[in-house]
């Protein structure tokens, strides 16, 4: 889909519906009584009892509307086609009744789209499909048919180019992790008993972050009707949220080179959305962890990390009355985009994409006395269906990089030394195998479109580490370090092994509500 290769407009919005979310609300834990906002200054309203939300298990209560789903779907794809078409006249929305038909002749392919479009702006508009549905009342796993019918007539019916698999597997599965993550988020902003410009603000970042239903609102007209504290979207005594947001500068370093890289400004924000332990919350992405990071730089895609985990099914197990345990099923998306760090030097740190995941985990618990200071540890193995990787030799079209599908292992120490300090150790490890290869004859005999490449024979290794600390300064803010150690060793098949490792280090203000 060659119009979100201007990704970053789409986490720009993202951002700024984030940011639009520090509410007033209050944020229970039965140990605690701090609450969204307390250390800013926010005033704290009365906490509603559970019974005031009208909210069912998949979210606020809304009756099913299948084909209404399957209509906006099918709108999404006609809206985008005729922009491409007539207002930006690209020549690959310029379909006819032969290039449908030949697109289902010929089938699936593997495209060369760039990274950014593949594997993140993909699965973001596979996030808007699925969010049709959400809008309209379907639960998570009755959404996913949506993203993949869409992007299904996408692929084969609205561009004269073939219809691409990873795109396909891109949009389907990895829409589904962020679109679930974007519905819970326009639900979590919106607050009907709110009036005047708190409404309008909430109202739009609401919009931006899932477009369907904020359309669906505007044309229902609920997003202009006030209604009582009964009718919030978002229950925050079952379902606590927690939102830090830090800006800082980046070092990137060049190729194992400790004094030879870029210094740039950042933004990160990161988002904690329930709690694993609760066993009475076991819908798909009653918990997620989300982490994004925008790089301030002219030399670097504004997206330069995204880190998401979201809990589809768990159930606690019982070791030690003194450790709390819960074992699941949880969706990964990890994504990491870098471009050359110094000008004229065609090395690029990494790319890396973990954009279809899905696999088992633990997460333990060990609280101390008075539950001020507790270690958790968290274990993850996945079977990785669609990734990326940084490519040394294949450079066709928009594409430096090899996919392929694989697993991978996420393990992450978390240690609170009350409110304080924190330390969080992170290793992430990317194993991934690209098999579908080319030849040399093929390179230069056969169209880029129609080359049905992976990429490079091979299999890459890619392992990220992460060491973070913070330190509070006063309530509510804290200074924050961070550094990550990215290695990439790729055995090829047909050209020489490469090595390669570089890392970067933050510095930041961290806001906490």
């Amino acid at each position: 889909m060659r119009t979100l290769r201007y990704s970053s407009l789409y986490f720009l919005w993202l951002i700024i519906s984030l940011l639009g979310a520090i509410p007033t609300y209050a944020q229970y834990s039965p140990d605690s009584t701090y609450y969204f906002g307390k250390h800013l200054g926010f005033k704290q309203p009365r906490a509603l009892p559970p019974s005031a939300f009208a909210l069912k298990e998949h979210g606020y209560e809304t009756a099913k509307k299948p084909w209404k789903a399957a209509l906006e779907t099918f709108t999404i794809n006609a809206g985008v086609w005729a922009f491409d078409r007539f207002i930006l006249d690209a020549d690959f929305a310029r379909i006819n009744a032969g290039t449908i038909s030949h697109n289902l002749r010929q089938g699936f392919v593997w495209d060369n789209d760039k990274f950014s479009t593949n594997l993140f702006a993909h699965p973001y508009h596979g996030g808007l499909y699925f969010n049709a549905a959400r809008a309209n009342g379907m639960n998570f796993w009755e959404s996913v048919p949506y993203a993949a019918g869409g992007s299904l007539m996408w692929e084969f019916l609205a561009e004269r180019e073939p219809a691409a698999l990873n795109d396909w597997i891109a949009t389907t599965i990895g829409g589904a992790a962020l679109g679930e993550v974007t519905n819970r988020l326009s639900l979590l902003l919106i607050d009907e008993s709110e009036r005047g410009m708190a409404r309008v603000g909430r109202e739009i970042a609401a919009f931006i972050a899932s477009p369907i239903r904020g359309l669906n609102r505007m044309l229902s007209g609920d997003m202009f009707r006030t209604k009582p504290n009964r009718f919030k979207h978002h229950d925050f005594l079952r379902l606590p949220v927690r939102l830090d947001i830090g800006i800082g500068s980046r070092y990137l370093a060049d190729d194992r080179h400790f004094f030879r890289g870029e210094h740039a400004p950042y933004l990160n924000i990161n988002m904690t959305y329930g709690d694993p332990f609760r066993v009475e919350n076991n819908s798909p992405y009653d918990y997620f962890t989300l982490n994004l990071t925008a790089s301030l730089s002219k030399n670097q895609p504004l997206i330069s990390e995204v880190n998401l985990t979201g809990k589809l099914w768990s159930t606690p197990i019982r070791i030690n009355p003194r450790i709390d345990m819960t074992f699941g099923v949880y969706q990964h998306f990890n994504y990491y985009d870098s471009e050359p760090i110094i000008k004229d030097v065609s090395a690029t740190p990494y790319k890396i994409s973990e954009a279809a995941s899905v696999g088992a985990g633990a997460i333990f618990r060990f609280p101390y006395e008075g539950k001020e200071t507790h270690i958790e540890q968290r274990l993850f193995a996945s079977a990785v269906l669609l990734g990326g990787s940084l490519s040394d030799y294949y450079h066709v079209i928009d594409r430096n990089y090899n996919m392929g599908s694989g697993f991978s292992f996420h393990s992450s120490t978390n240690i609170s030394l009350g409110e304080w300090a924190s330390i969080r150790l992170t290793l992430k490890q990317l194993n991934l195998f690209t098999w579908k290869g080319y030849t040399s004859e093929n390179l230069s005999n056969t169209n880029p479109l129609y080359l049905n490449s992976q990429g490079d024979r091979s299999r890459a290794r890619l392992t990220v580490l992460r060491a973070r600390i913070k330190a509070k300064i006063k309530p509510g803010w804290s200074i924050g370090i961070d550094t990550q150690y990215y290695l990439r060793q790729t055995n090829y098949k047909f050209q020489e092994d490469i090595n390669y490792r570089t890392f970067e280090t933050r510095i930041g203000l961290y806001c906490h509500f």
